[in-house]
């Protein structure tokens, strides 16, 4: 404790062990004020200046602010008291509980499970009170003393919950980078949306292997150890997970050559959509009676695909129409590019056109063909919405539309006769 502080303190009546951590007390509850008001201003200005960042903790940008003020002002908090004195374990506990609570909402606002964010801020709190009342090295050593031994190699508590704490701060790492870069790459005007999501998925390979390689040097893992499954590992990945690795490169393929792209209009054998999202397996197609299909990439690769806005999004829609042999054929015609030409989602250039294509046994066949430029909002709709302008226009200027008759003749039977 300081000299001032320790003046300060001894001339406060009651009894100084009491005195010292009321005193204490006290502080922590000032730096926690203090932090809170400061959070309030810093908070929306960090929004603002770090938008990605701040997306990325939606909601929880406020709290991680005051409770990491709280943390550094309690860390400083900490030289007031001497190490062992109450006055300091209570300092140490409201640091502990701050350094807790900051954990616990950085893990929240990245949607880590609460299972593994409890375990993590128990641990940061029981570290931090145990270096506040005389040190982390006996917690540490009982730790280590819970164990078993595997052959040359002994398993701790202690390396068990130093495994679980890296592998769970290494993992909120990822997850916080990838959701940073992938804001920063959403907000870029110099790349179209294909190009974006191969970004997105090269970055968070990148994030991930470089993952892997700082836990591996975090935990002192020996690499040389694995080489005896390396065969092995190569052998099952090579039959295993081909098809995983597959349709992972087919789909790295589908973004960089663009002959898909999430938002475009495909026909995969009987499956008929707009494309959602083309993610690390599969593809997501979304069809008009809402349905989810998830097609691997890798047929996507190999079978034929329709994509009706490839090059270009308009598409022609045709739609057979008869008519009775004695009806007024021109005025037809006539009537079938009016209702055409009235529906909302016919484009008037290419401008609708109607072709007379052959003589059936009881009408005249007719296509209308008109063309859309939203293939994604269906082309059935389409089509009800032109014939039933052409069958109101038909019944008001006397156009049948004829159907099949049959005319039976008796034969005579001759052994009457």
């Amino acid at each position: 404790m300081t000299p001032g502080l320790t003046d300060l303190i001894g001339r406060l009546p009651g009894d100084p062990d009491l005195v010292q951590p009321a005193v204490a007390l006290a502080l922590a509850i000032l730096f926690y004020s203090a932090a809170w008001g400061i959070a309030q201003l810093l908070a929306p200005r960090i929004r603002r200046s770090l938008p990605p960042l701040g997306d990325a903790l939606a909601g929880h940008v406020r709290a991680i602010t005051r409770h990491g003020i709280a943390a550094l002002l309690l860390a400083l908090g900490l030289a007031f008291f001497p190490t062992g004195s109450l006055g300091h374990l209570v300092m140490g506990i409201v640091l502990g509980s701050a350094v807790a609570l900051l954990a616990t909402h950085i893990l929240r606002g990245l949607a880590i499970p609460r299972w593994a964010v409890v375990p993590l801020a128990l641990i940061l709190f029981i570290l931090i009170v145990s270096g506040s009342g005389g040190g982390i090295a006996p917690v540490g050593e009982m730790l280590d003393r819970v164990g078993v031994n595997l052959g040359k190699r002994r398993i701790t508590l202690l390396g068990l919950l130093s495994i679980a704490a890296t592998c769970v701060a290494l993992f909120a790492a990822v997850r916080l980078t990838n959701r940073v870069i992938s804001r920063w790459i959403q907000k870029t005007t110099g790349f179209d949306p294909t190009q974006k999501l191969l970004a997105q998925k090269l970055a968070a390979i990148i994030v991930v292997v470089a993952a892997f390689f700082i836990g591996v040097d975090l935990l002192s893992i020996d690499l040389t150890a694995f080489a005896v499954f390396s065969g092995a590992l190569g052998l099952a990945i090579g039959f295993g997970l081909q098809k995983t690795f597959g349709n992972l490169i087919a789909g790295i393929i589908l973004l960089m050559d663009r002959s898909i792209k999430p938002g475009d209009v495909i026909v995969v054998g009987d499956s008929f959509g707009w494309v959602n999202k083309i993610g690390v397996r599969a593809v997501s197609v979304i069809t008009r009676d809402g349905k989810e299909h998830l097609i691997p990439n890798e047929n996507l690769m190999t079978q034929e695909v329709e994509n009706w806005s490839y090059s270009d999004r308009n598409v022609r829609v045709r739609i057979p129409i008869g008519i009775a042999f004695d009806s007024d054929l021109k005025l037809a015609q006539q009537l079938m590019l009016q209702a055409a030409q009235e529906s909302p989602r016919v484009l008037r250039s290419p401008k609708p056109n109607v072709w007379l294509t052959g003589f059936g046994e009881s009408r005249v066949e007719h296509d209308i063909l008109v063309w859309i430029s939203d293939p994604e909002g269906g082309v059935g709709n389409v089509k009800s919405d032109v014939l039933f302008r052409v069958w109101q226009l038909f019944r008001d200027n006397g156009i049948a539309i004829p159907y099949p008759q049959r005319v039976i003749h008796r034969v005579p039977d001759t052994d009457q006769q």
